[in-house]
């Protein structure tokens, strides 16, 4: 017994703990669809009081046509019968017009609630740090709050509506079925109490089912993508793997469909008994209230309106502990909704921002920076120390993981340092708001977004603030040289590109990273980043871009991340990491005369390359200017600026 009661308990502080999602679903729901809340609500209360009416007019059409059958047959007596069949033919058609009009509003509820819900899923995901994506835990409840706990706010609106609805015709019907027997009410709920335990019960395995099984549910989710999208269709195809995913996803499936069908299959045994329960309860009652007619104290027509009340009632019972348990499901997936929009980003901005320098003096400082990814135990960056000189160019080299890229999350303030601090003219980076920061930073990431549109949409997403006039887009494109595979495109620049949509047109791999250059070249931004700009360019484009680069730079404080020598060669300054700290400093010439790990693995390139050593620029490449190509400065000018004339 003690047990039972434990869990009983259990079960209620769960339920009282889901009472202030239930508020604020509520509060959202009305935030949304205010008008039409309103008006739904004035349809439940009619829907409501209609059953009763028409309970009450059953009885009395009974009673008339009882009344004109043992009459002689004549127009008079029809006439006593005619109203009630006019009244109750119009309460039926009233019942059916308002059944409709309330889908209607539902449906208009239904959208304007999920679209408010996904705008507010959406504006979550966009503020949270960068960190919470390294996070398995994050992807667990973004699953949670966008496949279960999307749709569940309207239908816990619903819900409410029908205990609303439900409690209101039932009062009426109890208020019906008392003069009848005092009793009458109790077994109502006797039918029903048993089905509303074990739903419950059944409700809350099931929460903690979908809930330890959220994982496994991605993951099948995971596998089903690699069988279906376009990037993995190449290697699915060239190593045979077709089939292994499959038999990866059938065996996740087929353990979510065993436990799913096991939960089934329990609840549908207790059901079953508690079905027939109030089958023998409903039997009992009916067969008295039949004894009590025989003898003569209740009149047909009393004994089809308690027929009618007594068979409402117990649906009505039974659905508003239906409902009961629904809004109880509902809240707990809720839950899931309200923790992911409660999720606080660790890395935001000052209580009081200081302006951001408009054009750098100084340039920018790592000090001693120190910092882990969250949830991992290896040190990317320790002690770190680096200067970047403003409008010099310094580029960075080293293997992979050696905290290259880490250097850009951190100036962005991606993250924030675990130890030390960046300054950006000798102020920290987080006396800064986040905006005014980022909008100083123009990036080309290592792997930039191929957004399925066109392609001046594609470059002039770089900075939405300015407007996309044709000579400055075209500026750009030229400036990270897409221009010439931009004019072989049926429609130039108002190509459609990607295949996600109708006609769309694919780039190659080197050519989106072009234009994702000419993207960061678009955004007016005294900082500019190139994580790995060449790395997809054929040779040949890779010459091209180097010989016009240092224009392209100019009035920019630039960082390069790179593999490539030939790439690090174009910088004032090179720095070579290893293991989250910098080993080797100095010009390309410098650092091949000191004949450390820059000179041996560039000597190791050239080998590989099997081809010798060409120096596209002098050993101080930037000591030319530019005057390696006569017509550079008729094509972009000096100090490249793609918005000026």
């Amino acid at each position: 017994m003690s047990t039972n009661q434990d869990i009983l308990k259990a079960k209620l502080r769960i339920g009282f703990a889901q009472l202030p999602y239930l508020i604020r679903t509520l509060v959202l729901v009305w935030d949304a669809t205010r008008r039409w809340t309103v008006v739904w609500l004035i349809l439940l209360i009619i829907q409501g009081l209609l059953p009763v009416v028409t309970v009450y007019l059953t009885r009395a059409l009974v009673d008339s046509l009882v009344a004109a059958l043992q009459a002689p047959p004549a127009w008079s007596s029809f006439q006593t019968v005619l109203p009630y069949v006019i009244v109750m033919a119009g309460v039926l058609l009233l019942a059916e017009l308002l059944s409709y009009s309330a889908g209607f509003v539902r449906d208009v509820q239904t959208e304007l609630v999920k679209d408010h819900l996904s705008g507010l899923i959406h504006r979550q995901s966009v503020a949270v740090d960068l960190a919470f994506y390294d996070r398995p835990d994050y992807y667990d409840r973004l699953h949670r709050a966008q496949y279960h706990a999307l749709d569940r706010p309207l239908t816990l609106l619903e819900n409410f509506g029908g205990v609303f609805q439900n409690t209101l015709t039932l009062l009426a019907m109890v208020a019906v079925l008392i003069p009848y027997g005092i009793w009458l009410p109790l077994a109502l709920l006797a039918t029903s109490l048993p089905a509303f335990y074990l739903v419950l019960k059944h409700r809350l395995r099931f929460y903690h089912w979908r809930l330890n099984n959220t994982e496994r549910e991605r993951r099948a989710w995971y596998y089903s993508w690699l069988l279906t999208d376009r990037e993995a269709a190449a290697e699915l195809r060239i190593f045979d793997l077709g089939h292994h995913f499959q038999s990866l996803f059938q065996a996740v499936r087929r353990k979510l469909r065993q436990e799913r069908v096991k939960l089934a299959w329990d609840q549908s045994l207790a059901e079953v008994a508690a079905a027939t329960a109030a089958l023998v309860i409903t039997g009992l009652t009916l067969a008295w209230m039949l004894w009590r007619a025989i003898l003569g104290s209740l009149t047909l027509g009393d004994l089809a309106l308690f027929y009618q009340a007594f068979q409402h009632g117990q649906r009505l019972m039974a659905t508003l502990f239906e409902n009961l348990s629904e809004i109880y499901s509902n809240s707990l997936f809720l839950s899931d909704l309200f923790e992911f929009l409660a999720l606080e980003p660790q890395v935001t901005d000052p209580a009081e921002p200081v302006p951001v320098p408009t054009g750098l003096q100084a340039g920018l400082c790592f000090e001693q920076i120190t910092f882990h990814y969250p949830g991992s135990q290896r040190v990317a960056l320790r002690n770190f120390d680096l200067a970047i000189p403003a409008g010099g160019i310094v580029a960075i080299v080293g293997a992979n993981g050696a905290g290259k890229s880490t250097l850009i999350k951190l100036l962005c303030r991606f993250y924030d340092p675990d130890e030390g601090r960046i300054l950006l003219d000798g102020i920290d980076l987080r006396r800064f708001s986040l905006r005014d920061l980022r909008r100083q930073i123009t990036i080309l990431f290592q792997a930039p977004v191929h957004y399925q549109n066109t392609v001046s949409e594609n470059i002039a997403l770089g900075d939405l603030s300015l407007i996309s006039e044709p000579g400055p887009i075209e500026r750009a494109a030229r400036a990270a040289g897409v221009d010439k595979p931009v004019a072989r495109l049926p429609e130039g620049y108002e190509t459609l590109l990607g295949t996600w949509f109708k006609s769309g047109t694919e780039l190659s791999v080197g050519e989106w990273q072009r234009l994702a250059l000419a993207r960061a070249y678009w955004r007016r931004a005294p900082i500019l980043v190139l994580d790995e700009p060449t790395s997809a360019m054929d040779p040949w484009a890779e010459h091209d871009w180097l010989q016009r680069f240092r224009h392209l730079a100019a009035g920019h404080t630039t960082l390069i991340i790179t593999h490539r020598f030939t790439t690090a060669m174009v910088a004032d300054t090179i720095h070579v990491m290893e293991d989250g700290r910098v080993i080797e400093s100095g010009s390309h010439a410098e650092l091949l005369d000191r004949g450390g790990r820059y000179a041996q693995s560039w000597r190791d390139q050239m080998q590989t390359a099997q081809r010798p050593q060409q120096k596209i620029f002098p050993d101080r490449p930037h000591a030319d200017n530019g005057r390696t190509n006569g017509s550079l400065k008729e094509r972009v000018g000096p100090g490249f600026d793609p918005h000026s004339a």
